[in-house]
C-alpha cells in the first residue's frame, strides 16, 4: 500500500512498514488519555453526557465503551462524538468483562464505589512499564473509608459506611491514575478531600473542567494540592476533549526523520512546550499557524532528556525521542525518572540497527547508522508506534508483531497515513 502500512496477517496481527516520507496534512484525534478518563467520570451522574471531538476509533476507547455498556450504560457513537445515557433502573457495580482488561478499570471501581458505595472490575492491564501496581488506588480508597480487596481476577471495594468520606490523599510521587481516581473518588465523597503532590497533567485539567461543568467543586492550586468539596449528585454535561498530543508529537517527529513536510492541524502548542523546546534546539524547523504547526524534515541533532513530571518530558514520549536519536549524527542520552525499566523496546529497536546500550538507568544511543527492516515485537502502545516511525526510515519492510498495541492510542492511523503519502 502506497500508505506504508498494511496487514499481512490479521490472526497474528502483524503490520507490514515499508520506507516513506510523510507529507501533507493530518488533524490530531482527541486525546485517548482524556478520554478514557472521561468515559470513567460518566459512571458518576444518570444524565446524558456528550463527549466531543471524541476518538471512537481507538481500541482501548472501544473497550472502554463496551464495559460501560455491560455496567448499564446506553452508548450513541457518531463521528467524533458518543453520548451516554443511564436508564432509570440501577447500574451495575460489577464488571464482569471477559475480555482484555485495560488500566482505566482502576478509576471504573472509584467511580462504581463512590456513587454506589462498592464497585467490583477485573484487575487493569494495559502496558506493563516497569513496576506500575496499584497500590495508590488501593490506599487512597482505604483512606476515604473503603473496604478493598482481591477475589480471584478482581479487585472489590465497598465503602464501610455506604459511601465514601473525604479525607486527605498525600501521594508518594506524582501519579497520575493516582491523581485521577482521588478526584473521582472525592467529587461525590462527603466532605472535602485534598489531594497533596498530584501530578496536575492536560488530561488530568480535562477531566476537572468536565466534573465542574457536571456540579462538582474542584479547584487546583498548582502541583502542590488539589481541593475537592464533595457534592451529593452530578448532572449531564457536553464537553470537548482535548487534542492528543502524543499524537502530535508522533507526527512532527515523523516529519523530521522522513525527511518530510507536514502540517499538523488541532496541535497542542501549550501542552508540549517543554518537548517542543528540546526539539526545536535539536534541529527540528517548525512554523507555527493559527492551530496548526507545520514541521520541516531534515537531519536532526542529537538529544539528552530525562522524562519527569508535567510540563516536562512524559514517560511516554521517550520511544520516540529514542527513534529522533537515532536519526541523528552523534550520542543522544534518555533516561527514565518515572519508570526506570522501561527500555524494552530499545532492545526491538536494535534488531533493525540502532545503535545503543544501556548504563545504569541510562540510555545510550549512537546516532547517524541505517535502519534495516526486519522482525519486531510491539512491547506496549509507545514502543509500537516508535518502531511504526523506525520502519519508516529502514530499508527494506519492517514487520511489527502485536500491532493491535499501535491501534489502543493511534485512531485511524492506516487513513491518515494514505492522506500523508
Amino acid at each position: 500500500m502506497d500508505s506504508g502500512l498494511m496487514n499481512v496477517a490479521a490472526d497474528t496481527n502483524i503490520m507490514k512498514v515499508s520506507k516513506r516520507k510523510l507529507v501533507g496534512t493530518v488533524q490530531v484525534s482527541g486525546a485517548k488519555n482524556s478520554a478514557l478518563r472521561l468515559l470513567a467520570a460518566s459512571l458518576l451522574t444518570d444524565e446524558p453526557v456528550e463527549l466531543y471531538n471524541f476518538p471512537n476509533g481507538l481500541l482501548d476507547v472501544q473497550v472502554h465503551l463496551e464495559m460501560l455498556m455491560l455496567l448499564g450504560k446506553a452508548v450513541l457513537p457518531a463521528d467524533r462524538y458518543v453520548k451516554i445515557t443511564e436508564d432509570n433502573y440501577r447500574i451495575s457495580t460489577f464488571l464482569d468483562w471477559p475480555g482484555r482488561s485495560i488500566r482505566n478499570t482502576l478509576l471504573i471501581l472509584g467511580a462504581l464505589t463512590t456513587r454506589h458505595g462498592e464497585g467490583r472490575v477485573p484487575l487493569p492491564g494495559g502496558c506493563k512499564l516497569g513496576e506500575r501496581k496499584y497500590d495508590l488506588h488501593v490506599m487512597l480508597l482505604e483512606r476515604m473509608g473503603a473496604e478493598v480487596w482481591e477475589e480471584g481476577n478482581f479487585l472489590c471495594a465497598r465503602a464501610k459506611s455506604g459511601r465514601l468520606q473525604a479525607n486527605d490523599i498525600h501521594l508518594p510521587i506524582r501519579s497520575t491514575g493516582a491523581t485521577e481516581n482521588s478526584i473521582i473518588a472525592g467529587s461525590l465523597a462527603r466532605g472535602t478531600t485534598t489531594v497533596w503532590n498530584p501530578h496536575v497533567r492536560p488530561e488530568i485539567l480535562d477531566l476537572i473542567r468536565m466534573l465542574n461543568k457536571m456540579g462538582a467543586r474542584i479547584t487546583v492550586h498548582g502541583q502542590k494540592c488539589i481541593v475537592i468539596h464533595g457534592v451529593e449528585r452530578l448532572g449531564g454535561v457536553r464537553h470537548s476533549v482535548i487534542a492528543d498530543n502524543m499524537e502530535a508529537l508522533t507526527w512532527a517527529i515523523g516529519s523530521v526523520i522522513t525527511d518530510g513536510d507536514i502540517e499538523i492541524q488541532n496541535f497542542p502548542f501549550e501542552d508540549l512546550m517543554v518537548p517542543m523546546t528540546f526539539l526545536k534546539e535539536s534541529g527540528m524547523k517548525v512554523f507555527r499557524g493559527r492551530d496548526s504547526l507545520i514541521v520541516k524534515g531534515g537531519a536532526p541533532y542529537p538529544v539528552e532528556i530525562s522524562t519527569g513530571s508535567y510540563p516536562g518530558i512524559n514517560s511516554d514520549m521517550q520511544p520516540l525521542f529514542a527513534v529522533y536519536g537515532a536519526q541523528s549524527s552523534g550520542e543522544s542520552k534518555i533516561v527514565d525518572l518515572r519508570f526506570p525499566g522501561r527500555y524494552g523496546y530499545a532492545g526491538e529497536l536494535a534488531k533493525m540497527g540502532m545503535d545503543c546500550f544501556i548504563d545504569n538507568d541510562l540510555l545510550i544511543i549512537r546516532g547517524g547508522k541505517p535502519l534495516t527492516g526486519t522482525r519486531v515485537k510491539a512491547l506496549d502502545l509507545r514502543a509500537g508506534i516508535a518502531l511504526f516511525m523506525a520502519g519508516l526510515t529502514a530499508e527494506g519492510e519492517t514487520l511489527i508483531e502485536d500491532a493491535w498495541q499501535i491501534e489502543r492510542g493511534y485512531e485511524y492511523l492506516e487513513k491518515k497515513l494514505e492522506n500523508l503519502g
